[in-house]
């Protein structure tokens, strides 16, 4: 009893470790450069990743340009000519251009996300191609530019890389999957629930084997634990869309074990209100 007791302690105090080492391991923002040849002016383009819609049908970054020092006026800092920045993905494409004297700010860009949510918490999610170009000059030629992604998502491992790695100006993608840390806690919780239920089972089939062990107080532990699994469910990391395979797998037989456990309790105290 003991070294199972040992044994038990060790096996939480490494999984609460190992869970603040990931946590703190992931949850700096991190710039990801992708390689690529810059614009002959310089200009670079930096995309920040702020959110993901409750559907994790939509990825929101702040796009944030900085024009190179040909474009740019030293005495006023403001652009000399026009700048025009598109953003083309799968959704609308986004362009924003700056007039001659200003200096270019920060805009949102939304970019479709195709995921595979079933496989939650080891889904991942998929923008897409996705092309930056720059247009400057009296002419305005379009021309690549040179692309730095933040991984600011707190939870989120973010991965650039381009559709076609040997060429230079091909698109972008990005692909998200849950960061480690996010797995864990989702891992622990699917553990408490397997633990709550061989409890209940385990203290209602002690009981119906001997009903002089019944507590009536434990009546109400059980409903306590019952009404506990909807908020567990709800506090899984990402929320996963509910009939999903936890439901089928797992919540529905946790709930089903419960109600039997319950039953049985019940059965035990009628045995035992019987005999006296």
């Amino acid at each position: 009893m003991r070294l199972g007791v040992v044994a038990l302690m060790g096996l939480v105090t490494c999984a609460m470790v190992a869970s603040v080492v990931l946590y703190v391991n992931g949850a700096a923002s991190q710039r990801i450069p992708a390689h690529s040849v810059a614009t002959s002016g310089g200009t670079t383009v930096t995309l920040d990743a702020v959110s993901i819609s409750n559907n994790h049908r939509e990825l929101v970054g702040d796009l944030i340009i900085k024009p190179g020092s040909a474009l740019v006026d030293p005495a006023t800092d403001s652009l000399k000519q026009d700048l025009t920045v598109a953003v083309t993905s799968a959704t609308t494409p986004v362009r924003r251009t700056y007039s001659r004297g200003m200096l270019p700010g920060v805009f949102p860009v939304p970019l479709t996300l195709a995921h595979d949510v079933e496989r939650w918490p080891f889904d991942s999610y998929d923008t897409g191609p996705i092309t930056v170009e720059v247009f400057t000059g009296p002419e305005q030629l379009p021309e690549r530019a040179n692309l730095t992604f933040v991984d600011g998502l707190t939870g989120w491992k973010v991965h650039l890389a381009r559709v076609n790695n040997a060429n230079a100006s091909s698109p972008y993608e990005v692909q998200l999957q849950r960061s480690p840390s996010t797995m864990l806690f989702a891992i622990v919780i699917l553990c408490i629930f397997v633990a709550i239920a061989t409890v209940g089972l385990f203290v209602a089939i002690q009981t119906i084997r001997d009903p002089r062990r019944f507590q009536a107080p434990m009546t109400t532990w059980y409903a306590a634990m019952l009404f506990a699994v909807v908020p567990l469910r709800n506090a899984l990391p990402g929320s996963p869309a509910f009939g999903s395979w936890i439901d089928l797998t797992i919540v529905l037989w946790v709930m089903v074990a419960l109600v039997i456990s319950m039953l049985l309790y019940i059965a035990a105290w009628v045995r035992s209100t019987s005999q006296t």
